[in-house]
């Protein structure tokens, strides 16, 4: 067994004792949203520090009304909001926590009318023009920050966070693409970098050295007309001598063409950057971005890449990480995927962020904690995310729990997922439930189907079906023509397509599909490689770290895709990642054609049907990814003989491949049985 030696142990940063060297990153929640949120924020953070770990940096506070993320978003900058923060440092230090209180200036990034910046200049993620900021008002803004670090101290935090990193204000003002000013903040690169230096030397005055100062700095931009490496370590020299006791390190802009933190980025990617950090200053750095394990997080510091690891989004998949690690037990860690469906794009389409395999997170006053008052004997039919998910969680509670399964193998079409290339964190998911249905003693029922005669005999006191989807078959001539196969055949490897293939579909089966059929899982397990893929400069040496992308190989195959709807493909994809996956395939020179009408297959390949217009695409296989019908055959027989099953996932709803749904709904189910 491994020992973690490394982030277990203690580290001072100024005059504070961290208990171990995990520190859960700052993220956006939108908690302050929903009904309670004082207690939701208390208990959600609260979760984390019970959990063990050494330091928690809250999401982002402006200092004022222009920089808020949103409007209506998290603003900290007067003496009425204190008790609402106390509630939150009070249940984190009564769980043995620390935490730090991250401030953010969103700066042309703030989603408001009133958005400011250094200079003139629309962020192609935003659709508000900022205000160019006068020299008073950069002052101004210098002061709001030392009174927004000043209420924290008073609320109870143990410190503040800077936020300049991201491609939020700071860095705006760090940036020679952002900063075209004349001013004492702009021109030379010392001009550049005066406004977050000025901001921490203000803060480091008015907290003097007992709490903990941080400030978050961007180790690589990745956008044109960034930071150089060298002017980024001069930058940390100068940060370190302004007064702050520690660096935390961020990556890229959000605007940035390169992804940062998605699964296809391959895990501890961004080293080099953050080690150019850590070598330039003497006080602890902290690294960042695709850290999700306690194995990558201590090479990391025994490498002497940096002094802790921030683990934002596997802290909302497993608050007891820290806990996990200490004790030995990381089998049971329930890792961060990195798919970013219920964090980041529910953040960036205006919802709540919880975890895709931790429906818990952001909700934990919904779930009560303990034993169900009467314990029940439960069967639970389909061995897929929600099967499983409801079979750990109901036997938590306390249930007996006998799970059914026809494959000889647990995770339904799981098991397809990770086979599409980028997607190789699915098999932590299958992991880790696999280990925690084994250690709570569930009973497995492998390798054969649920009957309604063994199901409704007296033996169970409930029926859960979890039994999943079958693909929807489109109705044209020729889907039983040899060259049309099922996009299961085509993942699962049970058919070997050719060399000319057409996709119906273009939801995310569709597209994950495509990726199947073009590439393999390098990018995202080897940097190099990625780097190379994305321009990216690993040596740092060029402005914001970017460098031509290297010639895309020629496909294996020759794909495209269809779909019925006239709009673009992809437009319902995630937000976060769904870019990331459009431009993959763009450079792999994929067609695309919306609005098609499918006519036939036959031996000469594909007919369909475009504004009126008759075409023939000659192929080897037509994939057909045309959506799903739930699998309810087991419930109209447990119907039909009186017995009123619970239907949940796919059996429930059949809707693309969502395992988000599937595992809330489980897990909500469990709790409520």
């Amino acid at each position: 067994m491994q020992t973690f030696d490394k982030i277990l142990t203690p580290l001072t940063v100024g005059s504070t004792v961290l208990a171990n060297r995990m520190v859960m990153g700052a993220m956006h929640t939108r908690l302050e949203t929903l009904d309670r949120p004082d207690e939701r924020l208390a208990a959600f953070y609260a979760a984390r520090a019970a959990g063990e770990i050494g330091l928690i940096l809250s999401g982002g506070f402006s200092p004022n009304p222009e920089g808020v993320m949103e409007e209506g978003g998290p603003m900290f900058n007067s003496a009425d909001q204190l008790d609402e923060h106390r509630a939150v440092t009070q249940a984190v230090h009564q769980a043995g926590g620390k935490i730090i209180l991250q401030i953010l200036h969103a700066g042309r990034y703030a989603k408001v009318p009133t958005c400011v910046a250094p200079s003139p200049g629309k962020a192609r993620i935003n659709t508000y023009p900022p205000h160019a900021l006068s020299t008073e008002e950069v002052w101004r803004t210098i002061a709001d920050f030392v009174n927004t670090a000043a209420l924290a101290v008073e609320a109870g935090y143990d410190g503040v966070e800077i936020m300049g990193s991201e491609g939020y204000l700071i860095n705006e003002f760090t940036a020679a693409l952002t900063n075209q000013r004349s001013d004492d903040f702009g021109g030379s690169f010392e001009g550049r970098i005066r406004f977050p230096l000025e901001v921490v030397r203000a803060v480091r005055e008015r907290l003097g050295r007992k709490p903990m100062l941080i400030y978050r700095i961007s180790s690589i931009d990745l956008v044109e007309g960034g930071m150089t490496g060298a002017e980024i370590a001069s930058f940390a020299r100068q940060v370190e001598a302004a007064g702050a006791d520690m660096i935390n390190t961020g990556v890229g802009w959000h605007e940035s063409a390169v992804p940062t933190i998605g699964a296809t980025v391959p895990r501890a990617a961004w080293r080099d950057a953050i080690r150019n950090v850590k070598q330039s200053v003497g006080i602890p750095v902290m690294a960042s971005n695709r850290i999700n394990t306690p194995e990558v997080a201590e090479e990391l510091i025994a490498s002497g890449v940096a002094d802790l690891v921030s683990m934002a989004r596997p802290l909302l998949a497993d608050p007891d990480f820290a806990k996990k690690a200490r004790l030995g037990i990381t089998d049971e860690i329930n890792t961060c995927i990195a798919c970013n469906q219920a964090c980041l794009d529910r953040i960036f389409t205006e919802r709540t962020a919880t975890c895709l395999v931790n429906p818990r997170a952001g909700r934990e006053i919904e779930f009560p904690i303990g034993l169900a008052l009467k314990r029940k004997r439960i069967a639970v039919v389909g061995g897929g995310p929600a099967g499983m998910a409801f079979a750990i969680n109901a036997t938590e509670r306390g249930h007996e729990v006998t799970l059914f399964e026809t494959d000889q193998q647990l995770g339904g079409q799981l098991n397809l997922a990770k086979s599409v290339p980028g997607k190789a964190e699915f098999h932590e998911m299958l992991r880790y439930f696999r280990v925690r249905l084994e250690k709570l003693g569930v009973t497995l029922r492998l390798g054969k189907p649920a009957t309604a005669d063994e199901l409704i005999g007296g033996a169970f006191d409930e029926i859960v079906l979890a039994t999943g989807v079958r693909p929807r078959v489109p109705d044209f001539a020729g889907v039983d023509h040899p060259k049309a196969v099922s996009y299961i055949d085509v993942l699962s490897g049970k058919v070997e397509v050719g060399q000319r293939v057409a996709i119906i579909g273009a939801g995310g089966i569709g597209f994950d599909v495509a990726e199947f059929l073009l590439g393999d899982a390098e990018e995202s397990l080897d940097a190099q490689a990625f780097f190379r893929a994305w321009g990216v400069d690993a040596s740092n040496s060029n402005s914001g770290g970017l460098a031509p992308a290297a010639d895309h190989p020629a496909p294996r195959r020759s794909v495209h895709m269809f779909q019925r709807k006239a709009e673009p493909l992809g437009k319902r994809l995630g937000k976060s990642t769904g870019w990331i996956l459009k431009a993959k395939l763009r450079k792999a020179n994929i067609a695309m054609t919306a609005g098609a009408t499918y006519d036939a297959i036959n031996d000469e390949g594909l007919h369909y049907t475009v504004d009126g217009k008759a075409h023939v695409l000659p192929v080897d296989h037509v994939v057909l990814c045309a959506g799903q019908n739930s699998n309810r055959d087991l419930y109209d027989q447990l119907k039909a003989r009186g017995t009123a099953p619970r239907l949940i996932g796919g059996a429930d709803v059949a809707s693309e491949l969502d395992a988000l749904r599937a595992i809330d709904q489980a897990t909500r189910l469990a709790v409520a049985v």
